[in-house]
């Protein structure tokens, strides 16, 4: 399984407590150590390093993300990513513009979203989205 992994799960890991009762975080380690492929994409990249502060921890950040595989979304990956936005406000589920474009590149590349945001379950009961559980 090849993992994409949300801002959220970024966050919690890069805390200085490090949430490590957190499964998802666990997971997360897990597949950094190599049990896992994961990927990440401009968005979530710039999301992170807007949670931080200072040139020392921006540079430490991009060295610690540099050796990820980095995914570059396409003119069709935004199109289908408002689409699936449009599909999930239609059915009652708001969730947000970067968030239907990690369910479009999950589902371009056939990779499992790494999230522990809540939005990612409400629009999975509408759209197809493989999201990681644990077990």
């Amino acid at each position: 399984m090849s993992l994409l992994v949300d801002t959220s799960v970024w966050s919690l890991a890069f805390r200085r407590d490090g949430q490590p009762g957190l499964p998802e975080v666990g997971a997360l380690r897990a597949a950094l150590l190599g049990a896992e492929q994961v990927f990440t994409t401009g968005l979530v990249l710039r999301e992170v390093l807007q949670g931080f502060a200072g040139p020392k921890n921006r540079d430490q950040l991009v060295d610690r993300l540099s050796g990820l595989a980095f995914l570059q979304p396409d003119k069709q990956d935004h199109i289908a990513a408002a689409e699936i936005r449009n599909a999930c406000r239609r059915r009652g589920v708001q969730i947000g513009t970067i968030d239907a474009l990690l369910i479009q590149l999950s589902q371009r590349y056939d990779l499992t979203l790494l999230i522990t945001d809540k939005d990612f379950h409400a629009a999975a009961q509408h759209v197809d989205v493989h999201l990681w559980t644990m077990g």
